[in-house]
């Protein structure tokens, strides 16, 4: 992978999140913090599906990973978790794979369509595990503390 993909893969993944964070009128100060969560965690799945993992595992670690950085993000900057991870989670979105279902369905290519309407939920689960499950951590961590 060259130097060139890798400048491509940040760039585009940190606009993103920044640019749905902005859409999302998440506040000013917190935009930059939105696109670098977004950026790590579409890194880490890219990372991960270039070592030849598959997606839906691939998603849910980032998922995971992003649940994590939002909620440091919080706890720093005194933000709600909710700004962080509208923002972060934008770029791990099936919408690609989504747009392809429903083009399919038009298209009467319902074999092809299904099969992408189950990739997109699983992957949409996986997106919701991801974020649940790091929660759970951050709650055990909590009473471990106490």
């Amino acid at each position: 992978m060259s130097a060139t993909d890798w400048i491509a893969q940040l760039a585009t993944s940190f606009v993103a999140s920044a640019g749905f964070a902005i859409l999302f009128n998440a506040p000013r100060k917190t935009l930059i913090q939105c696109g670098l969560v977004g950026m790590v965690g579409w890194i880490l799945y890219y990372v991960l599906t270039q070592q030849g993992m598959d997606i839906l595992p691939a998603t849910v670690l980032a998922a995971m990973l992003v649940a994590v950085l939002t909620q440091i993000c919080a706890k720093l900057y005194k933000t709600p978790i909710i700004i962080f991870i509208v923002g972060g989670i934008i770029p791990l979105v099936p919408g690609g794979m989504a747009y392809n279902a429903m083009r399919h369905f038009v298209e009467n290519d319902y074999y092809t369509a299904v099969e992408y309407s189950v990739k997109v939920m699983l992957l949409s689960g996986g997106i919701g595990f991801g974020l649940m499950f790091s929660e759970i951590i951050n709650q055990i961590i909590k009473k471990a503390w106490k």
